[in-house]
């Protein structure tokens, strides 16, 4: 059991978030988009949100200014938060737009207000668990992929419930947060994606 609950830490960590949703967007999705197109988008989302944010880390952490992946203390989060938002920023300009890949996009969108929230909290000193924002926006996303295309996805859906059942299961048995904060970041996902679905449902 202590492994699985430090392994969920890893497997459901924050990084891996928009990649995870980007694919389930093309694998679920009933629209046909090229092999080609689709294997350009992913890997373009892969080095922005997870290659380019791991070697930010090492460069924080070679500079003393973060000690491990989870950004434990809330201190260290203000640069990765800030850094992250304009990779996602990126995102949005660059790589997807809202005509062809309009739910995706929204979910980027959506990912980027949650960012900016939660770095605004570290302003004020609150720290929302990532791993929660990080599940709680994927969770709203597939609802909206299930409600939009007519699709039933209630496998899917109730896979990711548990795991963020799990996930936050990990983050309390290894003290890295308290339930407020869980609860805290869990809103920080949620409440974004469910704003943006006005736009693509």
């Amino acid at each position: 059991m202590r492994f699985l609950l430090k392994s969920a830490s890893f497997i459901f960590h924050p990084l891996w978030i928009p990649l995870a949703g980007s694919f389930l967007y093309f694998v679920f999705t009933p629209r046909f988009f090229p092999d080609g197109v689709v294997q350009a988008k992913l890997l373009a989302i892969a080095i922005l949100t997870i290659f380019i944010p791991v070697v930010f880390y090492f460069l924080l952490k070679n500079l003393g200014k973060a000690q491990s992946i989870f950004l434990k203390d809330v201190k260290e989060r203000k640069w990765p938060l800030l850094f992250y938002a304009i990779l996602i920023t990126m995102v949005l300009n660059q790589i997807l737009n809202a005509y062809n890949y309009a739910a995706l996009y929204y979910y980027f969108a959506g990912i980027l207000f949650a960012t900016l929230l939660a770095f605004t909290l570290v302003m004020f000193r609150l720290k929302a668990s990532l791993h929660m924002m990080g599940m709680g926006s994927l969770l709203i996303f597939l609802i909206g992929i299930s409600l939009n295309f007519k699709i039933d996805l209630t496998y899917t859906i109730s896979f990711l419930i548990l795991a963020l059942g799990l996930t936050a299961s990990s983050r309390i048995y290894y003290k890295a947060h308290s339930f407020n904060e869980l609860l805290l970041g869990f809103a920080c996902g949620v409440i974004p994606q469910a704003l943006v679905l006005y736009y693509w449902l």
